[in-house]
Protein backbone atom coordinates (compact mmCIF):
# COMPACT_ATOMS: atom_id res chain seq x y z
CA UNK A 1 0.00 0.00 0.00
CA UNK A 2 1.24 3.13 -0.34
CA UNK A 3 2.00 5.59 2.43
CA UNK A 4 -1.23 8.18 1.83
CA UNK A 5 -4.18 8.26 3.71
CA UNK A 6 -7.13 7.63 2.07
CA UNK A 7 -9.14 10.38 2.83
CA UNK A 8 -7.20 13.23 2.91
CA UNK A 9 -4.30 12.22 0.27
CA UNK A 10 -1.57 13.82 3.25
CA UNK A 11 1.90 11.72 2.76
CA UNK A 12 5.42 11.90 3.46
CA UNK A 13 6.86 15.28 3.59
CA UNK A 14 10.68 17.08 4.10
CA UNK A 15 10.91 18.55 7.38
CA UNK A 16 13.99 19.34 8.38
CA UNK A 17 18.17 18.86 7.64
CA UNK A 18 19.47 16.69 10.23
CA UNK A 19 23.06 17.54 11.72
CA UNK A 20 25.56 15.15 13.03
CA UNK A 21 28.69 16.23 14.89
CA UNK A 22 30.49 17.56 12.76
CA UNK A 23 27.59 19.86 11.02
CA UNK A 24 27.02 17.57 8.07
CA UNK A 25 23.34 17.76 7.10
CA UNK A 26 21.26 14.80 6.55
CA UNK A 27 17.70 15.24 5.05
CA UNK A 28 15.18 13.08 7.24
CA UNK A 29 11.90 12.53 5.46
CA UNK A 30 8.91 12.53 8.13
CA UNK A 31 6.26 10.08 7.72
CA UNK A 32 2.58 10.80 8.66
CA UNK A 33 1.19 8.68 11.30
CA UNK A 34 -1.22 6.17 9.69
CA UNK A 35 -3.77 3.62 11.10
CA UNK A 36 -5.06 0.56 9.59
CA UNK A 37 -9.16 1.22 9.63
CA UNK A 38 -11.75 -0.47 7.94
CA UNK A 39 -13.72 1.48 5.33
CA UNK A 40 -16.21 -0.17 3.61
CA UNK A 41 -15.41 -3.75 4.28
CA UNK A 42 -11.72 -3.39 3.37
CA UNK A 43 -8.73 -2.25 5.35
CA UNK A 44 -7.96 1.13 4.25
CA UNK A 45 -4.60 3.34 5.83
CA UNK A 46 -6.03 6.70 7.39
CA UNK A 47 -3.85 9.05 9.24
CA UNK A 48 -4.53 9.69 12.90
CA UNK A 49 -5.81 13.30 12.35
CA UNK A 50 -8.53 12.04 10.27
CA UNK A 51 -9.55 9.44 12.79
CA UNK A 52 -9.32 12.47 15.55
CA UNK A 53 -11.67 15.19 13.03
CA UNK A 54 -14.29 12.48 12.47
CA UNK A 55 -13.37 12.17 9.36
CA UNK A 56 -13.51 8.31 8.69
CA UNK A 57 -17.34 8.67 9.43
CA UNK A 58 -18.52 11.17 7.55
CA UNK A 59 -16.84 9.75 4.62
CA UNK A 60 -18.63 6.51 5.55
CA UNK A 61 -22.19 8.50 5.42
CA UNK A 62 -20.99 10.32 2.32
CA UNK A 63 -20.25 7.28 0.70
CA UNK A 64 -23.94 5.84 1.82
CA UNK A 65 -25.53 8.75 0.61
CA UNK A 66 -24.18 9.22 -2.61
CA UNK A 67 -24.96 4.95 -3.34
CA UNK A 68 -28.70 5.85 -2.27
CA UNK A 69 -29.01 8.79 -4.07
CA UNK A 70 -28.01 7.06 -7.57
CA UNK A 71 -30.39 4.51 -6.91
Amino acid sequence: MSKKCYICGKGPYLKSIARSHSHRGKIVRKRINLQKVKIKGKVREVCTSCIKKGKTVQFIENVKLKVQSEK
